[in-house]
């Protein structure tokens, strides 16, 4: 007789495989769903630059450098081209007004000059002969004149005594006609000769006239040539000490050509580059301050060039105080440019990692300090000490400001 078989109860062998398949599904959801899937990192914490993130006062303010500049100056000029003959005066020796500098000179001019000369003195010849015929002329008609008048009195005197005569029937009419002709036509002759002697006269007049303007222009010639010849010698145009003197003796100069400069020593400017950066925040007024020797100078902006050049533009600062001891033409020195009024911010320091994020994210650090996540944030202003950050950290946050390129795109950094 058959006996039934009773299944055992449990976990057959053939079960393992789909429990163990069904547990790792259920884990991999787990995982899925609430695992931290941020790339990581294992970085050396001793080998990184931590700051804490704090709430203080942000000042707004550039750091630039700036070269000394003469507040006056004056251009050294040769007016007159030529080769230097003499060189009197030494850079940076002090010089007056009208004192020469350098001695040119030039074998062109010299010619020109004896030029201006002949042509001068056949001018002078030429005129004076003309004057000379022109008086001549002069005389003549002045004697034309009264041999006119003469002719005019002696008929004058025939006529009134044929007229009487033949009056008293004592001569024939036709003698006293011819006297009365004679005497008539004298008289239209003198009045003919008269007008064109006083034609004469405006015409020579005139001609004196230009004589002499001519004379007194080939003079102002001369004269303006003998100036020129003045000109070879470079005079300084004010009192000062002469800079930046480009000459050598034999070197030839032309006319117009700058050689040197006369600095006024009585006052300074320094003269920067700014970066384009800050061309729309940089005018006139804004305040400064130089450091020398541990001591503070004010100073504030006299002028903002509009050009740029090489990402550049110039800016000229006075000096609105005392001027520094002992301050030199060329010197370099660090200036505080001050760009807006201070206002509390949260404040991080400055630091490389910047280069690498642009200031759009920085690596936060936990609160137990053992790794460090990455977080958006906003950079407002910055100066040389501190960038203004207007959102994503508080203060009392712990941030990393060491360079990222070693970090890559990890958006977790664990510490060793």
């Amino acid at each position: 007789m058959d006996r039934p078989i009773t299944q055992k109860r449990g976990i057959k062998k053939k079960h393992i495989p789909y429990l163990i398949g069904g547990a790792f599904g259920l884990w991999f959801i787990g995982w899925a769903v609430f695992g931290n899937h941020e790339s990581a990192l294992r970085v050396d914490k001793e080998k990184i630059t931590i700051e804490e993130v704090r709430q203080g006062t942000f000042h707004d303010y550039i750091r630039i450098m700036g070269n000394v500049e003469p507040l006056t100056f004056s251009q050294l000029t040769a007016q007159e081209g030529g080769s230097v003959k003499e060189i009197l005066v030494e850079e940076g020796e002090m010089v007056k007004a009208g004192e020469v500098i350098i001695r040119l000179e030039s074998k062109n001019l010299e010619t020109e000059i004896q030029n201006s000369k002949d042509h001068f003195a056949e001018e002078e010849n030429s005129v004076q002969n003309s004057l000379l015929d022109l008086e001549r002329e002069e005389l003549n008609l002045q004697q034309e004149r009264l041999t006119l008048e003469l002719d005019v009195e002696r008929k004058k005197r025939k006529y009134l005594q044929n007229k009487q005569l033949f009056e008293e029937d004592l001569i024939a009419k036709e003698e006293y006609l011819v006297a009365k002709e004679d005497y008539d036509y004298a008289i239209h002759n003198r009045e003919l000769i008269s007008e064109k002697q006083m034609k004469d006269s405006i015409r020579r007049h005139s001609q004196v006239f230009m004589l002499k303007q001519k004379l007194e222009n080939a003079r102002r010639n001369l004269q303006l040539t003998r100036e020129r010849q003045d000109r070879l010698d470079v005079r300084a145009p004010i009192d000062g000490q002469l800079s930046d003197l480009n000459a050598e003796i034999g070197q030839i100069i032309g006319s117009g050509s700058q050689i040197g400069k006369i600095n006024v020593l009585n006052d300074y400017k320094v003269m920067t580059q700014i970066d384009e950066h800050y061309i729309d925040r940089v005018r006139k007024k804004l305040t400064a301050t130089l450091e020398r020797q541990g001591k503070d100078y004010q100073m504030e902006v006299s002028k903002v060039y509009p050009d740029v050049k090489n990402g550049q533009f110039k800016t000229d600062l006075e000096f609105t105080t005392t001027v520094p001891p002992n301050i030199r033409t060329g010197q370099t020195y660090h200036i505080n440019l001050q760009l807006g009024a201070a206002d509390e911010s949260v404040l991080i320091p400055r630091g490389t990692f910047y280069q690498s994020t642009g200031g759009q994210w920085i690596y936060v650090l936990s609160p137990d300090g053992t790794e460090a996540f990455r977080r958006k944030i906003k950079i407002g202003k910055q100066n040389p000490r501190h960038y203004q950050v207007t959102e994503g950290l508080q203060p009392g946050e712990k941030i990393i400001t060491s360079g990222y390129e070693m970090f890559g795109d990890n958006e977790r950094l664990i510490f060793k």
